[in-house]
């Protein structure tokens, strides 16, 4: 058991690196399923097997310990040097493997439950939210709020909440579900989205804006034109560059429910297919979303960011955001 725990942590080892260098992509909630099945067969196999045939040898070191003492009483010796607690403890220990395996279980089940179920951390590798969310953004999903799914499969089981227009909402991306994206929901089933020459526009109805001093980017040392954007209710920042066109080109994945929309020199037209969510960032021109590779399906739905725990180049940036 102890060559088959190592090669096990060997072959994860590999995984891991492969994963880390960039030699292949991962999937954390399959490996982390894995990982709980796994030890919870070694814990299994601990408290049926292995516990039992310990203590029944530890029993076993006892009893011929007593069975000694008293065929050396009856021979007239009444002092017996024997360290028949350090051999039981030493007996009763748990070998390395199995420290590392079902010592592990309940650890990572209470991670997997979590994780699955409750909120999911996640770090922010671009800038397609800022200024809401800054790289390197530490936070935390909420798991629940859109209602108890499955993990690894994300099979919706239990309903709750539906999205709604402001959310920013952590999604499987489209076009390749195995990464995580992050953007705020702006269209809901049956809108019509349209952003041209810059203004968002939801069913013939444009979205207030309120201008702001402009924004200083320190990752591209730049200044961006920077509004207050009314959505659903809730206000939030948003970034345009008055040096990029209005125009997007669609990309070539953008293929189911293309036909919903239009594209023309000032923006794009679309009409969010049921099921489906039209997503954006809040740096407008500097955010691949639903513009360029389109619907956000509900069955890709991760949950809904609410909280920055920690940027350990800002400090200042830790708390709730809309």
């Amino acid at each position: 058991m102890s060559a088959l725990t190592g090669l096990l942590y060997g072959a994860l080892a590999v995984y891991l690196g492969g994963w880390y260098i960039g030699s292949w992509s991962g999937n954390f909630s399959l490996l982390l399923f894995i990982l709980t099945l796994a030890t919870f067969g070694y814990w299994l196999a601990e408290r049926l097997h292995f516990m039992p045939k310990r203590v029944a040898a530890a029993s076993a070191i006892e009893a011929h310990d007593t069975q000694r003492r008293s065929e050396l009483h009856r021979q007239g010796i009444n002092q017996v040097d024997s360290n028949v607690a350090a051999a039981r403890e030493q007996v009763l220990a748990q070998p390395w493997w199995l420290d590392w395996t079902a010592g592990l279980f309940p650890v990572i089940l209470a991670v997997f439950l979590l994780r699955s179920f409750l909120f999911e951390p996640f770090k922010i590798p671009s800038g397609s939210m800022i200024p809401t969310l800054a790289i390197g953004d530490l936070i935390l999903v909420n798991k629940f709020h859109y209602g108890v799914r499955l993990p690894v499969i994300n099979k919706k089981i239990i309903d709750n909440n539906d999205p709604d227009r402001g959310d920013v909402m952590v999604f499987r991306y489209p076009v390749d579900p195995s990464i995580d994206y992050i953007k705020r929901v702006i269209g809901l089933p049956g809108d019509e989205v349209a952003y041209l020459n810059k203004q968002l526009s939801i069913n013939g109805q444009p979205v207030e804006t309120k201008p702001l001093p402009d924004f200083y980017d320190d990752d591209s040392l730049r200044y961006a034109q920077q509004s207050i954007e009314v959505l659903g209710g809730k206000e939030h920042r948003i970034l345009t560059d008055k040096d990029r066109p209005g125009f997007v080109i669609p990309m070539p994945q953008f293929q189911q429910h293309r036909d919903n929309c239009r594209y023309n020199a000032e923006g794009v037209v679309c009409t969010v297919p049921p099921g489906h969510y039209f997503m954006m960032g809040d740096n407008r021109d500097n955010s691949q979303d639903s513009r360029f590779w389109g619907f956000v399906s509900d069955k890709n739905i991760v949950g809904k960011a609410f909280f920055v725990w920690m940027n350990f180049g800002n400090l200042e940036r830790i708390g709730a955001f809309d």
